[in-house]
């Protein structure tokens, strides 16, 4: 997160913005963001973060087999087609056209066919406790401006006994530039800033909007939905890790983390 593009810095967006600049960034984007990022996450694999903690060493979701399971904000879906090889019943949802047309591609070219809805993650097209489990790595929560509101209508969809679970960004790494070197070690924001990080076009319309909560921002919002937290995870860096994804790197991953697992269940 640099300030010395004019283009880019700290500002408030409407929800309206938010979802336009999201949907238009995330349709653009796609080509690239899978071919820098695809051959990391696989087609069929479910890693949590740059860290790369797999959901088959973490159990995060609980026992899968069976269950009814959404991924919101799937992208091309590799986490929910990995669940479906064992045994659930997996649901990918995503609000970007461009990144659904990657999950198609992967459906085919895995063999493991899954639905794909396109839907807005305030407005999620399921019935009322159709879910035992949701769950999103880094998609939907960080790009609404209303996450309250997505943790609200993400409890609507999962049944009692449920649990959702999601990364993001590590809220500390707000303090710091998206610098995945020594740049990236010195405060600069402050942790308490919670307008979004906003990039903009020549005429000033968002392109692409990232929201910053706190820790217990979050916590405020799960709870105030009626879900209980469970844990709260932050994955370390491992021992012969090497690959930067963005601003995540070896050096600031040994130092501080980069990403927070939120684990909450529907009583």
């Amino acid at each position: 997160m640099s300030d010395d593009d004019p283009g880019v810095g700290r500002r408030t967006v409407t929800d309206a913005e938010a979802r336009r600049a999201s949907r238009g960034w995330w349709d653009k984007d796609a080509d690239a963001y899978q071919a820098e990022h695809g051959g990391f996450l696989g087609e069929v694999d479910f890693r949590w973060c740059p860290e790369g903690l797999r959901e088959a060493d973490a159990h995060l979701l609980g026992p899968i087999a069976g269950r009814r399971i959404i991924e919101v904000g799937a992208g091309a879906a590799a986490a929910a087609r990995w669940l479906a090889t064992q045994g659930a019943q997996v649901v990918a949802t995503d609000l970007s056209g461009g990144m659904l047309r990657h999950a198609v591609t992967q459906n085919t070219a895995s063999g493991v066919r899954l639905p794909l809805v396109q839907a807005d993650a305030l407005a999620l097209p399921f019935r009322t406790e159709a879910f035992d489990i949701a769950f999103t790595a880094f998609g939907a929560v960080p790009f609404v401006a209303d996450s309250g509101a997505l943790m609200r209508e993400v409890f609507r969809v999962v049944r009692p006994g449920g649990r959702w679970v999601f990364a993001v960004t590590h809220p500390m790494r707000w303090i710091f530039l998206d610098d995945p070197g020594e740049g990236g070690l010195v405060a600069v924001h402050s942790y308490f800033d919670r307008r979004p990080y906003v990039e903009t076009a020549a005429g000033g319309a968002p392109t692409y909007v990232e929201q910053h909560r706190t820790l217990g921002d979050r916590i405020r919002e799960l709870v105030a939905a009626g879900f209980v937290l469970e844990d709260l995870i932050e994955p370390e860096w491992p021992e012969g890790h090497t690959q930067i994804w963005g601003q995540w790197s070896p050096l600031r991953g040994r130092l501080f983390p980069g990403t927070a697992i939120f684990v909450a269940a529907r009583p």
